[in-house]
């Protein structure tokens, strides 16, 4: 399988967008050329389609602008990306499970409450995209930020994520009260999702697949957004 590099700030995405709109646009003016049979197809309307930077634009057959769309197939970065970013999250909710009883300080309260309710959909559409691509393994995990569920997939364990909180650490978090709990929180949690951007940042780089890019880039958008926050309690 091809294994294509990919940057935050690639090219590839736009260029098989706009290619997949000329296919989509030509489709249109065929369907609306009006009744009756057509001449050859092979002589139909052409496509631009926009090169690659410093390479001119291309004129292709339709047929040629439909097999010049990029296989954006999963690769292995991918699918890891996603099963750890399951199990990354799974933590994350335990930890703003605690906050309710354990907590002082309204604000944490409430961002403990818009981090689960921002991370508990992010982890159904990484098991559904998962299991679109025959990949049932995140429905093995635990919610305890454990270990089960990702032991085995690619040689990675909970502990080798970034930016996961430690079982000593989790231990002290769920003893703590108040001011103390606050502050404990706000520190795991920013190492948290530190963590998780670093994750993000690489898929960015090594994966394969559009939906995973655009997963990623959620998750670098909005945990930076809440690093900020976070900073400032």
């Amino acid at each position: 399988m091809l294994n294509r590099r990919r940057t935050p700030g690639m090219r590839g995405p736009v260029v098989a967008l706009a290619v997949t709109a000329a296919v989509l646009a030509l489709a249109a003016c065929e369907s609306d050329s009006g009744a009756g049979p057509r001449a050859d197809k092979s002589a139909g309307p052409s496509v631009v389609a926009p090169g690659r930077p410093g390479e001119p634009a291309k004129t292709l057959s339709a047929e040629d602008a439909r097999k010049a769309l990029p296989d954006d197939s999963p690769n292995d970065a991918d699918l890891a990306y996603a099963r750890m970013m399951i199990e990354h999250h799974r933590q994350a909710l335990t930890m703003t499970a605690l906050a309710p009883d354990r907590g002082e300080s309204k604000k944490v309260k409430a961002l403990a409450e818009r981090i689960s309710a921002s991370q508990k959909p992010e982890i159904g559409a990484m098991e559904g995209w998962l299991k679109s691509h025959g990949d049932d393994a995140a429905k093995d995990g635990k919610g305890d930020g454990g270990h089960e569920g990702h032991e085995g997939h690619e040689g990675h364990d909970a502990g080798s994520m970034p930016g996961m909180a430690t079982e000593a650490q989790l231990k002290k978090l769920r003893e703590s009260r108040g001011k103390e709990f606050d502050e404990l929180f706000l520190t795991l949690m920013i190492t948290h999702h530190e963590g998780a951007i670093t994750m993000a940042t690489q898929v960015l780089a090594d994966g394969n697949n559009v939906r995973v890019e655009e997963m990623a880039g959620d998750v670098i958008a909005g945990q930076t957004t809440e690093i900020d926050r976070m900073r400032d309690m």
